[in-house]
Order: structure tokens, then C-alpha cells, then sequence
């Protein structure tokens, strides 16, 4: 059957159409946009995927009123169900604030945003999301964002490095993110939240395509199991 993969769109998101594009061009099926305030997801979904962006504009804490949207429930109980969850950037953040992620994304150390394309070591190349990489490759991806800053306590930190739940680190001092810290896994391995942009590194006129086997990656195996 075709892939079916969902792109949620929350009043100020500004990558929907970009990670659309990018599940389109790697998975050949069109992406299903999916509206907020919508109480259910389609049926059948093989994909979900959370976008960058500055949900309802940042306000409160970001990600936070995202999280409590009427779409999220449905987004929440899916990922129990093990449907493969993907939050970039302000989905991450939405991620962290429903509680499918630990950890919180805080303003970056710099005070300042932050734009520009990042190396990336990648940390876990069992999951879902990054069997398409080895373990130890250093991949270059953009990143834009203000509130970058993974924070998490030291037994969380322990607890989701001794699982192998971290699968991308910064090999530069980004953002302040505990440990260096760029992207997470579930404890399922089903929701992967990342502030790093995959979806803006899909071809080489992006100046990097590493982000295409991330796509490529979760694709493949959802289509062949």
C-alpha cells in the first residue's frame, strides 16, 4: 500500500510546506495536512510529523499551547500505538511539552538566534529514523532557533544515554544543549525529537542532503514491514 505520511500545521507554523515537500519528493506520495484544531487524525497513518516553526507564536512557553491543541491527543495516542512520530525544531519542543519526550527546550545560551548549518554526529544508527547512517558519521544540517537549549537532570540525562536514546549530538557548542545534546528518541523509539532541520537538507542545491536518509530511513522501513 502507498505511504501515508501527515505534516501538522499550528497557527505560526513556517516548515509545514518544507517537510511536506520533503516526505513527497523522498517517499513519492503526497503528504496529508492536517489542521490543529482537527479532533482525529486520518485513518491509517504510516507517518506523523510535527514542523518547525513558532507555534501561537511562542507565547507562554514554546510548544507549549501547541501541545494542549485537539489534534495532539490524537498525536499522543498514536505514538502509543507505535505510529513513528517526528518533531523538528518547535515539533520538538510540542514534543517535550505533551510528554512524549523528557527534557525541555530552553532559550539558547547565547541569547541569541540562531541560523546556520550545524555537523552532526549520529549517535544511534538503530532506530527508525537513522538506520540510513552509521554510527559515529558526521552529518551537516541546519539549524534556526531561539529556544535550542536541551535541558534535562542529570539522572534523565544518564537514564537516556545508557538506553542509546540520543541520536544526534552537536559537534559545536550550539546552543547550551546538556551534553551537547540535538536529538532524542522515545523510550519505544518510535518519536524522535530533533531542533536540527532535516527537512532543509533533502537535496544538494541545500547546500547538504544529509537529512534525506532520515527520511529515507523511516520510509524504507515503514514499507517494507
Amino acid at each position: 500500500m502507498a505511504f501515508r505520511g501527515a505534516v501538522i500545521t499550528f497557527p505560526g507554523s513556517n516548515c509545514d510546506r518544507d517537510m511536506a515537500d520533503a516526505l513527497e519528493k523522498v517517499s513519492g506520495e503526497e503528504a496529508i495536512r492536517v489542521w490543529h484544531g482537527d479532533a482525529e487524525l486520518p485513518d491509517r497513518l504510516d507517518f506523523i510529523a510535527l514542523p518547525g516553526g513558532f507555534s501561537y507564536g511562542d507565547y507562554l512557553r514554546s510548544g507549549a499551547m501547541a501541545a494542549r491543541s485537539p489534534i495532539m491527543r490524537a498525536v499522543v495516542d498514536a505514538a502509543g500505538k507505535g505510529v513513528p512520530v517526528l518533531g523538528v525544531c518547535n515539533g520538538f519542543q510540542v514534543l517535550t511539552e505533551a510528554g512524549l519526550l523528557p527534557g525541555a527546550l530552553m532559550r539558547n545560551a547565547s541569547q541569541n538566534f540562531i541560523c546556520r548549518t550545524v555537523p552532526l554526529k549520529v549517535e544511534n544508527s538503530q532506530s527508525l529514523f537513522t538506520g540510513a547512517y552509521d554510527s559515529g558519521e558526521v552529518i551537516e544540517i541546519p539549524v534556526a532557533h531561539h529556544d535550542g537549549n536541551f535541558f534535562a537532570d542529570e539522572a534523565t540525562l544518564d537514564r537516556i544515554e545508557g538506553e542509546g536514546r540520543v541520536a544526534f549530538r552537536y559537534l559545536d557548542a550550539v546552543n547550551g544543549s546538556r551534553r551537547d545534546i540535538a536529538g532524542i528518541l522515545s523510550d519505544t523509539g518510535n518519536v524522535l525529537g530533533m531542533m536540527p532541520h532535516p527537512e532543509r537538507a533533502i537535496e544538494p542545491e541545500h547546500g547538504s542532503s544529509d537529512g534525506r536518509r532520515l527520511f529515507e530511513s523511516a520510509i524504507s522501513a515503514l514499507v517494507e514491514a
